[in-house]
């Protein structure tokens, strides 16, 4: 992490890799998805509305994700001071709330034909809509911290008391009666048939990849309008 201190080392790296993330997780995304709505079987009991979860459980993950980097740049500026750790969770955070937002949409779709309702006031469905109310805040939150010229500690600490909610969306299944399915994919295996299973690694790894090229290109425009501004301060002094 503190190799890539330096501004212009993160960029010499972050260039190529954004556009091999964008272009791998586009192609495994997409290869996924259709791989999941041309060549798996609908489920026995679901149906087609299955073919949902392609696109469901990567946004599950990536939100829940999003959330544990900006909990990670959190405390690597508070601890260290790394110098693009503010910048890293500022960057993360639209990202992590666009596919919190897609995990509550596609869910919503998932489970009117399986619950018979759009929403219900389940404690996995509550607590991804809370996260989903986190980022938000914490989008707002930064951008007025900068405005002011702070540091970003406030939206650091932030981003660190909003970690709590993580467990909670994940155990929410196990600690109160939910109509949201337990786990289905663990470590120690799947109660998915693999007929439907072998697309979900491609849109999830493809997903992680579009999600990651997102963070890295707004961490180089955020540096880019970093040094517009400075240059432009440099340039008013008399």
């Amino acid at each position: 992490m503190h190799a890539l201190a330096n501004p212009a080392r993160f960029l010499r790296i972050a260039r190529p890799a954004s556009s091999w993330l964008l272009a791998i997780g586009l192609a495994l995304a997409l290869g996924g998805m259709a791989a999941g709505l041309l060549l798996t079987p609908p489920d026995y009991l679901q149906g087609e509305t299955v073919r949902i979860l392609y696109i469901h459980v990567p946004s599950a993950w990536l939100g829940m994700a999003g959330w544990a980097g900006i909990a990670a740049a959190s405390v690597s500026q508070l601890v260290w001071r790394h110098p693009l750790a503010a910048v890293a969770g500022r960057a993360i955070a639209p990202a992590g709330a666009t596919f919190a937002a897609l995990c509550l949409v596609t869910g919503s779709i998932w489970g009117r034909p399986t619950w018979g309702t759009w929403w219900e006031w389940d404690g996995r469905l509550t607590s991804m809509l809370m996260l989903f109310f986190l980022y938000l805040g914490y989008i707002a939150l930064g951008s007025a911290e900068r405005e002011r010229g702070g540091e970003g500690r406030v939206t650091a600490i932030f981003g660190l008391v909003g970690a709590i909610n993580l467990p909670i969306i994940h155990y929410s299944v196990l600690w109160w009666r939910t109509l949201h399915q337990g786990q289905s994919i663990g470590v120690t295996g799947s109660s998915i048939d693999n007929a439907l299973l072998w697309p979900l690694p491609l849109t999830m790894f493809g997903f992680t990849c579009l999600f990651a090229a997102a963070v890295l290109m707004r961490m180089r425009a955020a540096l880019a309008e970093a040094k517009i501004e400075a240059r432009q301060r440099r340039m008013t002094q008399p």
